[in-house]
């Protein structure tokens, strides 16, 4: 054990009892300071010692029982436990000290129930590496020990260091318990999620079923989490599965690791599934977020109302995340401003409160307005996070801010002390890029610090797909072949960009390349509500008979649409056909055939709104377009950048998208 410095003792020169002054409801509580040989000898006052320490401490008196403690000769284990708690709850690292100190002066050091005691306190106090210390001067480690230190580790993102110890302990022979599976696997996720880190959970997974606590609850939501994190839906989804007994922590993290990995579907269904199975609890306020997250990826708006007046109804609406996640979600559905009114509601707002309407009109292209909200949230005193960047960011791009964003970014550092991250190198090169500033876009990405990543290609990608750069394509799509081999949509998009520069023979390369690997393109996929149904349309090049009527009345529509002069856009076209042909294939697409099912069965004044998961291709918007002028229909689409609205002939977009 160590400390480097003994704690400071006071030592009252006489034997005083005195009263506290008196509080309007309580009566005066007596504080004795021992220094009366008299007092302090014999059994009756080690007792009478112990229990005023013990009693100072549940009262929070940790200052007063310290003095009395000075005092003591031999405190009880009983009496340091309280201490060291007492010390975690008032926060305070140098009286923490101080006890532990006194400990081991009074040779209690190697009791393990301390030692676990002690390593709570110092992880609680953000002091890691006392805890560290603590462990290792123990020489009797039992299993709470061990699960102390794998606690303490976990909180403090060391999650590494917490599965090496992990196996160390197993090939010492002790046996783990469920406190120590659940720690364990949060140790997968608590820093950077590898491949390596998610081998090792799955080891684990089979250590903790062969010991035979696959059927406890806990450790299974853990497990389920851990999955969640490494994107293994499925896996989570057969853990899940196969629990005997779920409470509404194990629901919550099925719900949310569908919402967040992209299966809005599936976590609404297994939300009705918790509503109608479960009687015995309650959804909480984490489910709620998940739920409203996964309605706002599907822009689900009749969904989300009836979730608005479940949780009004439960009383969850004063729960800062849930009120976040409902602004989020109406901005995500297209009804900026009920989105604004709750926020506007709020009667305390953090800073995921204002990212939340920053993000909602960012995607819908405001970028005046976004910045003008950052500004006000600098006013009311709240200090912007790396996410609030990004949200502002996104919405200069949006809107072709380019100065303003420049701005904006420089002052990250200089203002906020912000460095900034990959996300952010990201949104700054989509910015330059959409405004066609690509040499600037190139100039970036060269100067960064770190390595690009993923992420900062693609946007380069992109932004040479919007402007037809081949050369630069070639470079940022070179990258990104090595950085993600296994993601087919960048050879996607730059069989794009070959397509429409009319280099047949590199679209060929880069098809041969997918076939090669082993990829095949994500199909365009979208999803609209209907009469609190939600329906989801897929991209398809033949016609599916199951569909006769869609197919039929979108033939009709094309045609009538040409007449008033739309031209179809097939450059996109991935294939050398007649153009007949080509455009039967854009005709196909899952927006169109979204739309038309909206056309037929949405009534008169009643907008249809619509989700997508790739970008808006230009014949789709073109279309989409056309209908709105000559079918007299607004018409909302959100596609993976942001949201475009229809009306009359215009999108909101300007046509900058």
């Amino acid at each position: 054990m160590f400390l480097s410095q003994p704690p400071q003792v006071i030592q009252p020169n006489y034997y005083t009892v005195n009263f506290l002054p008196r509080s309007p409801l309580k009566p005066p509580v007596c504080s004795v300071a021992l220094n009366n040989p008299s007092i302090s000898s014999g059994v009756g006052a080690k007792i009478s010692n112990n229990q005023l320490i013990q009693s100072l401490c549940k009262e929070g008196k940790l200052k007063q029982a310290l003095r009395v403690l000075s005092q003591e000769s031999s405190p009880s284990q009983q009496t340091y436990e309280l201490l060291i708690l007492c010390c975690g709850h008032r926060s305070s690292l140098s009286d923490g000290l101080r006890v532990h100190r006194h400990i081991l002066d009074n040779g209690s050091d190697q009791d393990p129930f301390l030692a676990t005691k002690l390593i709570g306190m110092y992880s609680d106090l953000g002091s890691v590496d006392y805890a560290r210390k603590v462990f290792d001067k123990t020489r009797k480690r039992t299993i709470y020990v061990w699960n102390a230190l794998f606690r303490a580790l976990t909180l403090a993102g060391h999650g590494e260091e917490v599965l090496g110890l992990y196996w160390k302990m197993n090939r010492i022979g002790i046996e783990s318990d469920r406190f120590t599976y659940t720690y364990v696997l949060k140790a997968c996720v608590a820093s950077e999620c590898t491949a390596d880190h998610l081998t090792k959970g799955k080891e684990i997974h089979a250590h903790l079923t062969r010991r035979g606590y696959n059927s406890h609850v806990y450790i299974m939501t853990t497990l389920v989490d851990m999955y969640a994190r490494f994107g293994c839906v499925d896996y989570a989804s057969y853990v899940f599965n196969g629990m005997p007994v779920r409470n509404v922590v194990s629901w919550s993290a099925m719900i949310a690791c569908y919402a967040k990995n992209g299966k809005a579907f599936e976590a609404l269904r297994t939300f009705r599934e918790m509503m109608t199975e479960t009687k015995d609890s309650s959804p909480n306020s984490v489910t709620m977020v998940s739920v409203l997250q996964a309605c706002a990826s599907l822009a689900a708006l009749e969904q989300g109302r009836l979730i608005h007046g479940y949780i009004l109804r439960r009383g969850l609406d004063s729960i800062l995340p849930v009120i976040s996640a409902l602004v989020t979600m109406y901005g995500r559905c297209g009804k900026l401003e009920v989105g604004q009114r709750v926020f506007d509601r709020m009667h305390d707002r953090d800073v995921v409160s204002w990212n939340s309407l920053i993000s909602s009109y960012g995607v819908h292209g405001y970028g005046r307005k976004a910045i003008q909200i950052f500004e006000e949230m600098l006013a009311n005193g709240a200090s912007p996070t790396p996410v609030t960047f990004v949200s502002v960011l996104g919405a200069c791009s949006h809107e072709g801010l380019v100065e303003e964003g420049k701005r904006l970014f420089e002052s990250m550092w200089r203002d906020h002390g912000i460095k900034p991250q990959v996300e952010h190198y990201a949104c700054m090169v989509d910015l330059l890029g959409r405004a066609n500033r690509l040499d600037e876009a190139a100039k970036m990405v060269q100067d960064m610090r770190t390595e690009p990543g993923p992420k900062v290609w693609g946007s380069l990608l992109g932004s040479c797909r919007i402007h037809g750069n081949v050369e630069l394509a070639e470079r940022a799509s070179r990258r990104l072949f090595a950085l993600e081999p296994k993601n087919a949509g960048n050879y996607v998009l730059l069989a794009d960009i070959y397509a429409e520069a009319r280099m047949w023979d590199e679209v060929k390369r880069v098809k041969k390349l997918l076939e090669h690997r082993g990829l095949q393109k994500l199909p365009g996929r979208c999803w609209m509500e209907v009469r609190r149904k939600m329906y989801s349309f897929v991209s398809v090049d033949e016609f599916n008979p199951l569909m006769e009527q869609i197919h039929a009345f979108l033939v009709k529509l094309a045609e009538d649409m040409k007449e008033k002069g739309y031209i179809p856009q097939t450059k996109g076209v991935l294939y050398e056909l007649e153009t007949e042909e080509k455009e039967r294939i854009v005709l196909g697409h899952s927006e169109k055939l979204a739309l038309a099912f909206g056309l037929i069965n949405t009534s008169k004044g009643e907008p249809i709104r619509i989700t997508k998961n790739l970008r808006l291709c230009e014949d789709c918007h073109l279309f989409t377009k056309f209908i709105s002028k000559f079918m007299e229909k607004e018409i909302l689409v959100r596609d993976v950048n942001r949201f475009h609205r229809f009306k009359n002939g215009v999108c909101s977009c300007g046509d900058y998208w």
